[in-house]
């Protein structure tokens, strides 16, 4: 069951949970948060609370962060970087056997899911810090506390992220068992923090672009009047509104009224402003542009893109290792979720076109264990093969896969 008890706006029910007589660590009080326009000024003042020498909060950056996170690349991008290290293989070794048991019990219960996508999401975000708790069956589940509530500068949880009253997390006796972070640099802000100025200008460019759709794509109607009488006027106002959904406005017919006209109005020019942030937010999540240009873009370059998305999965797969080891396997054992004296590692990286050529070359002088070539590259390998001799006979050979 969970560790922490959860307030909604101050007067919800309280939930206690326990496991083994463990009370809740961490109380959070929830507050509706309103959904309000978010630009440039909000992002410098909640970096300016984040950052001050007097008990930094994290509160309106986090607020902030969630914003910038519904934006569609943003969500894209940093769910691949998630997926792909918890696509990869991986094991659980001691003494270099691998503790098939211990794998499965990360993999049935979702620990292994929850504690990448936690670690990676803290060079994101900044931080994650998380709880471990245990359902009624006895079964361990992985929490995040709310970003909006902690603030790694000074190792300060606030139940009331409004608040000022706060408790040094990392003095508890029960952090680093239960209570577990994971942040790369406590004065670092997260890569969000760098993409929030794309995310904040590509969403006014497609707000003006939609009114430019609206304005030029359903032109707005006109009605001219000289009428002075209220019923009249009540009458035609009553007839744009039914007739069409587009704007209209009620002049006299002494009244001019027209949009004033760009250079150009057929959108390239919040066309080109949204793909230059788009291409900015990319560099920042993987390292390169991936399939953004696909009128100049070629095979090659697209090739080299991804290469260097791999460099940094598999920089991500680095610290997912450090911190599984270093954090979360000793809590787990404290906890007696997993046994000891265990080691996690991922499966070492591949290229299997290169092994292949490697392996189709060297065939002509040796042969090759059949496991391993099924385990390897997922053929069926039924037996050996007949090989016909010089007068024609058939006879079987030494068993040599390529032959």
């Amino acid at each position: 069951m969970a560790i922490f008890d959860i307030f909604r706006n101050k007067q919800a029910q309280e939930i206690t949970l326990s496991h083994k007589d463990k009370k809740a660590v961490l109380r959070v009080i929830r507050r509706q948060e309103p959904i309000a326009r978010r630009d440039i000024a909000n992002w410098r003042t909640a970096r300016l609370e984040a950052t001050r020498a007097d008990k930094p909060k994290q509160h309106l950056l986090q607020v902030l962060y969630g914003e910038v996170m519904l934006d569609a690349k943003m969500t894209a991008q940093i769910g691949l970087r998630v997926s792909k290290s918890q696509a990869a293989d991986w094991s659980l070794k001691k003494d270099e056997a691998v503790d098939i048991d211990a794998v499965n019990i990360l993999k049935d219960t979702g620990l292994f899911d929850k504690l990448v996508k936690f670690i990676v999401e803290s060079q994101f975000y900044g931080q994650s810090l998380v709880q471990f708790a245990f359902d009624k069956a006895g079964n361990p589940d992985l929490l995040l506390v709310p970003r909006t509530n902690v603030s790694p500068a000074t190792g300060t949880f606030y139940p009331d992220a409004t608040g000022n009253t706060g408790e040094a997390y990392r003095e508890r006796p029960d952090f680093g068992k239960w209570i577990l972070e994971f942040c790369p640099d406590n004065s670092d802000l997260g890569l969000i923090n760098k993409a929030t100025p794309y995310v904040l200008m590509k969403k006014f460019a497609l707000s003006c672009w939609s009114e430019l759709c609206e304005i030029y794509g359903i032109p707005p109607r006109v009605l001219k009047t000289d009428t002075q009488d209220q019923q009249m006027l009540d009458r035609a106002e009553a007839m744009m509104q039914e007739i069409g959904s587009a704007a209209y406005f009620i002049i006299d017919t002494s009244e001019q009224f027209e949009f004033a006209q760009a250079s150009s109005t057929n959108g390239d020019v919040y066309k080109n402003f949204i793909a230059t942030c788009d291409e900015q937010i990319s560099l920042l999540n993987l390292g390169a542009v991936l399939g953004q240009d696909t009128i100049n873009g070629n095979r090659s370059k697209e090739e080299a893109s991804a290469e260097l998305m791999e460099a940094i999965v598999e920089a991500d797969k680095r610290k997912i290792a450090y911190y599984i080891n270093k954090v979360a396997i000793p809590a787990m054992e404290s906890l007696g979720i997993i046994p000891t004296g265990l080691r996690f590692e991922f499966a070492k990286a591949t290229d299997t076109e290169k092994l292949w050529k490697m392996v189709f070359q060297a065939s002509a002088y040796y042969d090759f264990d059949v496991e391993w070539l099924k385990q390897t590259f997922g053929m069926e390998i039924t037996g050996p093969r007949m090989n016909p001799s010089a007068d024609n006979a058939l006879k079987t050979g030494d068993f040599n896969f390529f032959a």
